[in-house]
């Protein structure tokens, strides 16, 4: 089962919101999720993440989408992702 980290759309008509989630990749978008790990709302730009859970799934093999991926970056997770892997390889 490939698990992907990406956008599940909430709101309103023309008020998006979005809860960023754990799901398989063959679900609907808006479909059966694993887990929620954020949140992201376009109109005022606000973005959430769940530190934790967000670096376990990326552990275990999530896969972010672009734009889940571009979030995370702008957080500062994935470089932290980078970090705690790094040192991991080291030991």
């Amino acid at each position: 089962m490939a698990v992907k980290l990406r956008l599940k759309r909430m709101g309103s008509k023309k008020r998006p919101y979005y809860r960023i989630v754990a799901a398989d990749s063959r679900a609907p978008r808006d479909g059966k999720v694993i887990d929620e790990v954020g949140t992201y709302n376009p109109i005022n730009g606000e973005v959430t993440f769940k530190e934790e859970k967000t670096l376990s799934w990326l552990g275990n093999g999530a896969i972010p989408t672009d734009t889940v991926r571009s979030l995370l970056s702008n957080k500062g997770i994935l470089k932290t992702f980078h970090e705690n892997k790094q040192k991991k390889e080291d030991k």
